[in-house]
């Protein structure tokens, strides 16, 4: 574990902070008509259409569920109702932290500054980090920056808004795709991994690793 404090601790939220359910969403709308199997590739491509629909031009949340729907029925042969989209995206301002996040957050925040920079929509964020129970420094979305993540400019943003630069901070995400494969590629040198067990650890990325953010505070020397 690395022993460096920055000045701000940044966060992926979806999926890192709060339990962004999108499986769970697919299942209880389309779990009734399709079987076992095709749930569960449907759940899959799901996800991989929603990282390869952000890797363009910035569109509104809503239309990157609809057309990831909308792709992911057209593969596994289910009908694609508009509604049914919009059922999933209404969902995600409900959800709320991961068990371990508001105690392990608490130990931090009175610190360490806490910033969340997050592929959302000023509409959707402000509900979900309500629930998170610790002041945040900095809401950052995608809307406001004009591009989601993976892509660099959100992290560019980030840093011109904090007055900071890539140095100054530790970053923690619980994807590689979405957050800790750019964050190296802009040279932040402290970055923790929360592994969920949403994507296998790659060393090569040169992170810490912790199960759950209880295990923040020490990632930033607090501990």
């Amino acid at each position: 574990m690395t022993r460096f404090r920055p000045k701000y601790i940044t966060f992926d939220c979806y999926g890192t902070l709060t339990n962004f359910d999108m499986a769970g969403a697919a299942r209880r709308v389309y779990g009734a008509e399709l079987s076992p199997a095709v749930m569960t590739q449907f759940i899959k491509d799901f996800s991989a259409y929603r990282l390869d629909e952000v890797l363009g031009a910035w569109k509104p949340y809503s239309e990157v569920v609809h057309n990831s729907v909308e792709r992911a029925c057209k593969r596994n042969n289910v009908t694609f109702r508009p509604e049914d989209a919009q059922r999933i995206y209404s969902e995600i301002p409900t959800w709320g932290p991961h068990p371990d996040v508001p105690a392990g957050l608490a130990k931090v925040a009175k610190e360490i500054p806490l910033v969340i920079l997050s592929n959302s929509m000023k509409s959707l964020i402000m509900s979900n980090v309500e629930k998170l129970g610790v002041p945040f420094h900095m809401v950052i979305t995608a809307e406001e920056t004009g591009t989601y993540k993976p892509h660099m400019k959100g992290f560019e943003y980030m840093f011109d808004k904090l007055g900071c630069g890539p140095e100054d901070i530790t970053h923690v995400s619980s994807s590689f795709r979405y957050d800790l494969m750019t964050a190296y590629d802009l040279g932040i040198k402290s970055k923790v991994w929360v592994n969920r067990g949403h994507e296998p650890a790659n060393p090569y990325y040169e992170y810490s690793e912790i199960k759950d953010i209880g295990g923040l505070a020490g990632a930033v020397g607090l501990e």
